[in-house]
Formats: structure tokens, sequence, C-alpha cells
């Protein structure tokens, strides 16, 4: 068996990523030992009970040592913890994370970095409604995506490091500029939890509708709505609030849309409705093609 490209990982955040990532580098052969801390001490007893490496009481025992870090923490606290675990970095340790804000994380974590360590932002794009430990599976990332963002003058062998500890762990990895990720998340992300957030917000505050009615006669397209809008709030808080400039790009531009398609339904413009809806079925078959979603029968599901 090939050796590891990592020999000790350290992962600080202990959640559904986070989880995942530990599980998945000791299955697939990405990393030799595994060492994970979460400041959470419930969270640190219940992974102690998974099969993930070592359980660290402390952030530094968890750093020491470390040949890569991975930040799995809330895009807010992501300066915080960098702050935290600077002394006990190694010499040539590389420095990653998987926030799916990557302009407001390199912000934080520049200035605390020391000259001996490689950051290189990343983004795995893969993931549940789901957190905590137990939500975490070694599989989570096969066949999806993971952006590193690079900055400029990289070191090339710490880059081809990452690269090739994502692909043992299934992922396709793409290299992009932080600019361009953050746009491109705010569109096919961070927008569609925010209208989520905000259909299921709307539903539940309808005072014709009961909260009853919702539940009992939720389609599948609300039932749909309501997945993506279960997920972590703490997560989407910091998500929105340091990638505000993109998502509001976005959603001005989906606010003029929504009114197009408002005005053709008033003035019974049912050929601009029907073109606009063709345009955008060609998109979903897509990303089934892409490999990216399944055009089985009802996605797939028994109900």
């Amino acid at each position: 068996m090939a050796e590891p490209p990592v020999q000790k990982l350290a992962v600080i955040g202990a959640g559904l990523i986070g989880s995942s990532i530990a599980q998945a580098s000791l299955a697939y052969g990405a990393a030799k030992d595994v060492y994970l801390f979460d400041r959470s001490e419930d969270v640190r007893t219940r992974a102690s009970k998974l099969d993930m490496g070592v359980i660290c009481d402390t952030i530094e025992a968890a750093v020491a040592g470390a040949d890569l870090v991975m930040l799995c923490v809330p895009v807010g606290k992501m300066g915080d913890v960098t702050k935290e675990i600077a002394p006990y970095l190694s010499d040539g340790a590389i420095l990653s994370d998987v926030g799916s804000v990557k302009g407001s994380v390199v912000e934080q974590v520049t200035p605390h970095l020391p000259d001996t360590v490689d950051f290189i932002a990343g983004h795995p794009i893969a993931g549940t409604e789901k957190s905590g430990p137990e939500a975490g599976f070694q599989s989570l990332f096969r066949d999806r995506w993971c952006i590193l963002t690079p900055p400029d003058g990289v070191n090339e062998a710490a880059l081809a490091k990452l690269e090739r500890y994502w692909t043992l762990l299934g992922s396709r990895v793409e290299i992009m500029s932080v600019e361009r990720h953050d746009r491109v998340l705010a569109i096919t992300s961070h927008l569609p939890h925010l209208i989520a957030f905000n259909i299921v917000g709307t539903a539940a505050d309808l005072e014709t509708v009961s909260e009853g009615d919702v539940v009992k006669f939720s389609a599948g397209g609300f039932r749909d709505f309501t997945r993506i809008a279960a997920s972590d709030p703490v997560m989407w808080r910091d998500v929105f609030l340091n990638n505000k400039d993109a998502v509001l790009e976005m959603l001005g531009r989906f606010n003029e849309d929504l009114a197009a398609l408002q005005r053709a339904i008033r003035w019974d413009e049912g050929d601009q409705l029907k073109s606009f809806f063709e345009r955008t079925r060609s998109i979903r078959q897509s990303i089934v093609d892409a490999g990216q979603d399944t055009d089985a029968t009802n996605f797939g599901r028994d109900d």
C-alpha cells in the first residue's frame, strides 16, 4: 500500500465535515494518523465513541507535529482559531479549511499565519442537512468537487500534497481564485439556501394556513426546501455575513428575474413562461449528465 501523503492530520471541529474527513482519511489511506479536537466536551465525548482517530482534550495536542491541519469550524471563527493554534504549528505544515466562503477566511487567517506554514484555503462541495459527529461518514466526498484557492506564489509541493490528499478521499479537485469561488458559490449554494430559509419561514408565518396544514400537505417541492432549511443555523449565519457582497449581488439579479416572472404571470404571457421553464429544465439535465445527481423518479426516494 502506498505511503499516505499526510503523516499526522489534525482536524479542528468534529461536526459533519470534520468527522467525515477524519473517517475518510483513515479509511482511504490519506493520513497515517488522525487527531481531532472540538471545543465542546460533549462533542468530544460523542466523537470518542466513533472510529475517527485520536480525540484530543486540547487543541495543542491535536495540532502539535501535524503536517496538515484542517479547520472545520464556522467561517466566522477561522481567524480566532488560527491565532490560537499558530504557536503550535510545525514548520512546513499545511493549514487548510473547509469553509464555503474563501475571501473572508483568507482575510481572517493570513494575519496570524507563521511564515513557515503554507495556507491553502479549500472547500469540499459536499454535505447534508445533518450536523454533529454522528452525521459524518467516510464516503461523503466520493465523486464530489473540492475547490482549492491557493494564494499567488503558492508552494507547489504543498499544493500537490493537498491535491493528492483530497483525491484519495474521492474528490475531484478544482483550482480557482478566491473571487471566482465566492461568486460561483453565491449562486449555486448560498442563494438557494437563503431562498429555502425564506420560503419555509413564509409558510410558517402565513396566518391563513396553519402549521399543521403545512406539515400534512407538504408537496415534494416544499418538502425539499425544508430539507435545505434544516441546515446548521450557525454555519449559514456566518456564510451570509462573510460573503455578503456576492450574495447581495446574486440576490439582486434573482429579484429582477422574479419580477419578470411576476409580470409574465400577471399579463398571461404563457409563451414567455414556457420559454423560461424550458431553459431552466435544460440546466437540470446538465447537472444529471455531469453525474451530480440522479434522474431516477422522485430523485431516487422511496416515498
